[in-house]
């Protein structure tokens, strides 16, 4: 400390904490040896309390007010260092300022997840969140235990240790409560008292603190299980599964008529065609009436190939064949082929599909 820092800490005899921060919770006042003028003025704002300490032990506390300090408001001190008669100046001793407002914007949250069984699911992983405020009660306990010797000290230095309190009680009230993972939201105001008593009750003696508020914005569930949720929420919004599949597959086969070029448009058309024929056989649809002059079906055994998009795709019944035709989805130049066949051949020229085309109507008169 340079001459001049020292002369005006000799001069000045007005001791008080100007914060304009938001999350300083303790300050010690810079003094030269810490000495102190007889009758210094000791100003302690709303919001402060001013404690001194004399070679490591704990004197007097002021609470917020004007004082002029002299041994009759100092009887603590003038205890400890065996004043009479008043003192002489200068005296030596420390003078921490605690701050006793809220200090918001605070936030904890689950590190890891928290394991627990569930009445739904079974085991099952939680993760939560939220905020709090945090308030300086008891600033002995909080020097003794927390600050120490430090000139300033944060709630930031606190985060960490408040983030390991409160996830143990949020373990341990989850655990107790037996609270359904689905319910879990209509309680959150519920739990979040419950969760802010049990915090307050492990730092209120052990480190003169209290916790005037604490809210739980979200518990969820692992993305795996939101996920299945979600699965589980659309299929009870669509109701009829047979009726969605019939009509997500009717769409499909509009799209691919309305672009016949697109091979890979006319493959998976087609495919949804032959699966929407499966699925109306299984629903006991009735049978497609077989157009005039149509050769009897072949056995249950035989089965086709077409050749959609240059590649082969099957193998399909009669039956699915004719859907697809009906569909729009294979005409007569569709190449196909069955077991038996020596090559592949137009639909239109074997003789098991030709008829499935009906008769192809006479050229129009000109």
């Amino acid at each position: 400390m340079g001459l001049f820092d020292k002369l005006r800490g000799e001069l000045v005899d007005i001791i008080e904490w100007i914060d304009d921060s938001k999350h300083t919770l303790v300050w010690r006042f810079p003094r030269y040896q810490n000495e102190i003028k007889n009758g210094a003025q000791l100003i302690v704002r709303p919001g402060q309390k001013a404690v001194f300490v004399h070679r490591g032990e704990i004197a007097d506390v002021f609470e917020e007010g004007h004082y002029e300090l002299k041994a009759d408001n100092l009887p603590i001190l003038s205890t400890i260092m065996g004043w009479k008669h008043g003192f002489n100046s200068p005296f030596r001793s420390e003078v921490y300022f605690v701050s006793t407002r809220q200090i918001t914007d605070m936030k904890w949250g689950t590190p890891n997840p928290v394991m627990l069984r569930d009445p739904e699911f079974g085991p099952i992983r939680l993760r939560a969140f939220g905020t709090y405020t945090l308030k300086a009660v008891d600033p002995k306990a909080l020097l003794k235990e927390l600050v120490g010797t430090n000139a300033e000290f944060n709630s930031d230095e606190l985060s960490e240790l408040m983030r390991s309190i409160i996830t143990q009680a949020f373990t341990d009230m989850l655990g107790t409560s037996k609270i359904a993972a689905l319910d879990l939201a209509s309680h959150y105001q519920e739990m979040a008292v419950e969760l802010r008593k049990l915090v307050a009750e492990r730092i209120d003696d052990e480190y003169g603190l209290d916790i005037p508020q604490l809210f739980i914005v979200n518990v969820s569930l692992p993305e795996a299980v939101e996920k299945a949720l979600d699965t589980r929420t659309s299929m009870g919004v669509v109701g009829d599964m047979n009726k969605y599949q019939q009509y997500q597959m009717g769409n499909a086969m509009m799209a691919s008529a309305e672009n016949p070029g697109g091979g890979g448009a006319e493959g998976m058309g087609l495919g949804m065609g032959f699966a929407m024929a499966n699925r109306m056989a299984q629903m006991g649809a009735a049978p497609v009436a077989q157009p005039v002059g149509a050769p009897p079906p072949l056995p249950s055994g035989a089965t086709w190939h077409a050749a959609i998009g240059g590649q082969s795709s099957g193998p399909y019944s009669l039956a699915q064949i004719q859907s697809a035709i009906q569909a729009g989805q294979l005409d007569r130049a569709t190449l196909v082929w069955c077991a038996g066949m020596s090559n592949w051949l137009p639909a239109g020229e074997v003789a098991q599909t030709s008829g499935l085309f009906g008769a192809a109507p006479p050229p129009l008169p000109k």
